[in-house]
């Protein structure tokens, strides 16, 4: 799946596979809690920006990225690492990250059966599924 948005001259692409739930336990069962994840399932999740961002205020040089995160019970860790092409986390090595974050991640009533990633209007990546969701702002650099 893919996911692009054009801002003000700024571009943000997410591209993803979408697991689906089908009935499994997702947090702390089939994505455990506390190990690096690759944001989707197959080929690591990327995400590239057109232009220097800041992401919830903390700069990023344009480029590609490949997007992990690591799950838990409270916050959770969105990392952007160098390697943009990685197979699942298996390669994955923190000393290539440029960056990482915390989000605060939300229970929703609503089951996302696939997992989803949309860019809003204003800049926000939202990530949705089984029943939970984060986000993070993109803006481009002044």
């Amino acid at each position: 799946m893919n996911v692009s948005k054009d801002i003000n001259g700024l571009t943000i692409t997410v591209d993803y596979s979408s697991p689906a739930v089908k009935g499994r336990e997702v947090w702390g069962g089939l994505e455990p809690y506390n190990k690096v994840w690759r944001t989707g399932a197959n080929e690591a999740t990327t995400i590239e920006v057109s232009k220097d961002v800041t992401i919830n205020g903390e700069q990023l040089p344009a480029g590609k990225y490949s997007l992990f995160t690591i799950p838990t019970e409270g916050d959770w860790t969105v990392i952007f690492n160098k390697v943009a092409n990685q197979w699942g986390a298996y390669e994955y090595n923190d000393a290539e990250d440029a960056l990482r974050i915390t989000v605060t991640p939300k229970m929703v009533q609503e089951l996302t059966e696939r997992l989803a990633f949309d860019i809003g209007d204003d800049g926000v990546v939202n990530f949705a599924w089984e029943y939970l969701t984060f986000n993070f702002q993109v803006a481009a650099d002044s």
